[in-house]
């Protein structure tokens, strides 16, 4: 059974939350939910687009994702209050998710979105998560592919 939560984990998803509310970060945010890559091309453009706006914005959310779920994988915050505010994580994880096999690959970075991944498909219903905004990306990304 899992560790009930505590104040001290409550605090730490305040932390994360304020974190999200930076000005920078925001500016992040806002981009990442406007693009949609088609492909691992796509991906990769950004990724290795440095000393771009885009770049920068690309490896702030991706990293803040990433640092959260290191916290959950270490124990360091209650798994289930971080499944409970944190529903963007599965948003950010639906656009790569159907590339990374390919980024990883071409990018050489193998271990490259592992933490968020796991986290994020660590149990039944995060995968039915995963599923369901899968399908939504790509319901998103299907008019973009045609502009």
């Amino acid at each position: 059974m899992p560790k009930k939560a505590t104040a001290d984990d409550a605090q730490i998803i305040m932390r994360l939350y304020d974190l999200r509310r930076e000005a920078e970060m925001r500016k992040a945010r806002q981009w990442y939910a406007g693009w949609w890559p088609r492909n691992a091309d796509d991906v990769l453009q950004v990724l290795n687009a440095f000393g771009t706006p885009e770049n920068a914005w690309f490896r702030q959310v991706n990293g803040y994702w990433d640092m959260a779920a290191s916290f959950v994988l270490h124990g360091a915050v209650n798994e289930e209050l971080f499944w409970d505010s944190s529903g963007e994580m599965w948003f950010v994880l639906s656009k790569l998710q159907p590339f990374l096999k390919e980024v990883r690959q071409k990018a050489n970075i193998p271990q490259g979105f592992t933490r968020v991944e796991k986290v994020a498909t660590g149990t039944k219903n995060g995968r039915e998560r995963l599923q369901m905004m899968l399908k939504r990306a790509e319901a998103r990304r299907a008019p973009a592919a045609k502009a």
